[in-house]
């Protein structure tokens, strides 16, 4: 495409994986307009890592779709890697300009590739801005590698956003006491509103409280301790995607929603996607986990923490 100077407004108003999972259409966006300034509407919390990707001038603090809307200043293109619609699409027309989205007849948008439900969320986007003539890479997920906060720890991650991706925290303890009484230095980390699971997992696999370190850092200081981790252990959330882009070990957890979907991608063993789909079975109780994460014992994650320790150049 022809390089030029005009504004683009990329939405993307979700997470820590679900902005990492962006990046390759992200810097595709870039790289067809490198003279454009990019403004990414993301949740505020989520500058630090912003300024990682690379291929962004500008954050327009949005939250969801629920909260602010972006910023309604007159854009020449918007790129809509929040979700299908019709809301996002709604979202943004009223701002003006060409429109990078999925077809979707009920927002009146009838240009665009057809959403696919069983596609990874990396290709998902990638095969959205080639389509509109920005062809990305879906390899392309590093992200810049930020000074070292505590270099060779082993993270255990026990939280995530939805109760059915929380592995038990008596499980994750196995594995942290494991790991410590192997020579791991563990660090039980998280999100502020997982102080508590932290502190949990820490008593019940002997650690010191000092061991529990969820909360102590912003997003950029979490993705420094990522960068420079000796492994990662953890469910499919955001940390396991950050691990991707570093390179760092990993053992992700998944339950409904498998590896083909949101996991790393296959050919790099030093991260270790564990998924038992033959265990599915209804949706349980309100916030229990999903079977497929119950079927997962500690001993299975410490073998996948080995291979993939073992697999990392």
């Amino acid at each position: 495409m022809t390089a030029d100077t005009r504004d683009v407004l990329v939405l993307r108003a979700l997470g820590i994986g679900d902005l990492a999972t962006g990046v390759p259409a992200l810097r595709a966006v870039r790289a067809a307009h490198p003279a454009a300034t990019i403004t990414l509407a993301a949740p505020a919390w989520l500058a630090g890592l912003v300024d990682l990707v690379g291929a962004v001038d500008g954050l327009d603090p949005v939250g969801g779709l629920d909260g602010r809307p972006p910023d309604r200043s007159a854009y020449q293109l918007l790129v809509n890697l929040h979700g299908r619609g019709p809301q996002s699409h709604r979202l943004l027309a009223p701002l003006g300009g060409r429109l990078w989205a999925f077809r979707n007849e009920a927002a009146g948008w009838s240009h665009g590739p057809v959403w696919r439900a069983d596609e990874h969320e990396v290709a998902r986007w990638c095969r959205l801005v080639a389509w509109y003539g920005a062809p990305a890479d879906p390899a392309d997920l590093a992200l810049s590698r930020p000074p070292p906060v505590a270099a060779g720890a082993t993270l255990v991650h026990p939280g995530a956003k939805s109760p059915a991706r929380r592995w038990p925290p008596e499980r994750f303890a196995a594995v942290a006491r494991t790991l410590h009484t192997t020579g791991h230095h563990v660090l039980i980390t998280g999100s502020p509103d997982d102080a508590g699971l932290a502190a949990q997992v820490a008593d019940l696999a002997g650690l010191p409280p000092s061991r529990a370190v969820a909360g102590g850092t912003d997003v950029a200081g979490l993705a420094a301790l990522v960068a420079h981790a000796r492994l990662v252990v953890c469910g499919d959330t955001g940390v396991g995607h950050l691990a991707t882009a570093y390179g760092t070990p990993s053992v992700v957890l998944f339950g409904r929603l498998g590896p083909h979907l949101w996991g790393p991608p296959p050919d790099r063993p030093q991260h270790q996607a564990l998924w038992r789909p033959e265990f599915a079975g209804g949706p349980g109780e309100p916030g229990t986990p999903y079977a497929e994460l119950l079927s997962l014992q500690p001993g299975d994650v410490l073998d996948a923490a080995a291979q993939a320790l073992a697999a990392t150049p």
